[in-house]
């Protein structure tokens, strides 16, 4: 054999000699078998950004799953395993199911991940003993990293059906739009229709008819023209109807004038027309308007409307009250103006009885058809007075 004073000997035979102080051991190599037992694993901790999410050193077992917060960008997995014979010669495999195609073996004890994306993993851990034997279970973990509020999916739910409502209500206002837009049109087109009719309704009945006289009234005049008399009365005819047209064709031309939309332009065209038709008529006239009247936009069918009830007010003046003398006023408000027409002659009389006249019943309608009102009764004094009521800023 060869021996070493205070050291072990090994023999011939391979047998390992050792002095102890109770005497000299053996140890034969040949005879030594391989560990059969697998080393038990064991995770010890996990933390997140440095702080613990929990430890095992209170616990018998882990929980099948351990949750990591949102956020937290990096993930450390302790474990141990109990090795007695030689604790530096203990090897691990891990592997992150999930995230991990396949197994890592190192001879740490610490593993570290940054940034898993969030979602559900299994961490399992083995360990081998000194003679190479795995341990077949090893140990394991469920991991689940929360996502953050905007990836979760209530909030994706709610993102979700904000936008498609959002589309919805897009598409929902687009399509009113166009809708509006064409009725918008329509409507426009059905308003120029009506004008059209009524301007061709008014040409027909006055200009045509004033026109029909006087070609009549100078078929009179070449009958009777042998009679200075009669051909003198029917000048002066032909004259009262050539300016009944021109007054009738400047209305029309009034009228069809989309500068004159405005509420300036409509108590100024009265005024006038009332002016011009009461002179004539010989009566004293009295005219009370601001003297800077809004140019308030004024949608047409209200400005003929009103026209032409202020002139059958006018007309019936002259025609059937007797009268020496007409007011005119003008009163505004914030939503609405009143003109009044008041007459110093033989008074409305019974007025019920009067409603049902034409003229007067027109003249209600029409109010009526642009949102407005028409009333009639005795004066301050005597005589007769009408309002006609309008509101202003509709269109």
């Amino acid at each position: 054999s060869e021996c070493s004073l205070g050291s072990a000997c090994r023999a011939r035979d391979g047998t390992m000699w050792f002095p102890t102080i109770a005497g000299v051991a053996s140890v034969d190599p040949a005879k030594l078998k391989p560990n059969p037992v697998p080393p038990p694993v064991a995770i010890e901790a996990v933390l997140t950004d440095g702080e613990g999410l929990n430890t095992n050193g209170l616990r018998t077992t882990w929980p099948e799953t351990v949750n990591v917060p949102a956020g937290k960008e990096r993930l450390e997995i302790h474990y141990t395993s109990l090795n007695l014979s030689s604790s530096a010669r203990a090897r691990f495999k891990y592997q992150m199911e999930g995230h991990e195609t396949g197994w890592t073996e190192v001879n740490d004890r610490i593993v570290r991940y940054s940034k898993l994306p969030p979602g559900h993993y299994r961490f399992v851990v083995t360990a081998r003993n000194e003679d190479g034997l795995w341990n077949r279970t090893g140990a394991s973990l469920g991991i689940l990293v929360l996502p953050p509020f905007w990836r979760t999916w209530w909030f994706l739910t709610i993102i979700t059906l904000f936008l498609l409502s959002s589309v919805i209500g897009l598409v929902h206002y687009l399509s009113t739009q166009k809708l509006q837009r064409q009725l918008a049109r329509l409507r426009q087109q059905e308003a120029v229709e009506k004008e059209r009719g009524r301007i061709a309704r008014d040409i027909h009945d006055q200009l045509g008819a004033n026109l029909t006289q006087l070609s009549l009234l100078g078929e009179l005049v070449e009958s009777d023209k042998e009679d200075p008399r009669e051909v003198e009365a029917h000048a002066r005819q032909i004259s009262q109807a050539a300016r009944e047209t021109t007054r009738a064709l400047d209305e029309i031309v009034w009228t069809v004038n989309p500068s004159n939309d405005t509420l300036e332009g409509l108590i100024n065209y009265i005024c006038k027309y009332a002016q011009d038709y009461l002179a004539i008529a010989g009566l004293r006239y009295r005219l009370e308007v601001p003297p800077q009247l809004p140019a308030t936009p004024l949608p047409p069918e209200m400005r003929h409307n009103v026209f032409l009830a202020a002139k059958e007010s006018v007309t019936n003046v002259v025609r059937h009250a007797h009268a020496a003398s007409v007011w005119i006023r003008l009163r505004l408000d914030p939503n609405r103006f009143t003109l009044e027409i008041e007459d110093d002659g033989r008074g409305p009389g019974d007025i019920q009885s009067k409603a049902h006249r034409n003229g007067l019943r027109n003249m209600r309608k029409r109010m009526e058809d642009v949102g407005g009102e028409f009333t009639i009764g005795p004066g301050s004094e005597r005589g007769t007075l009408v309002r006609l009521t309008a509101p202003l800023g509709k269109n």
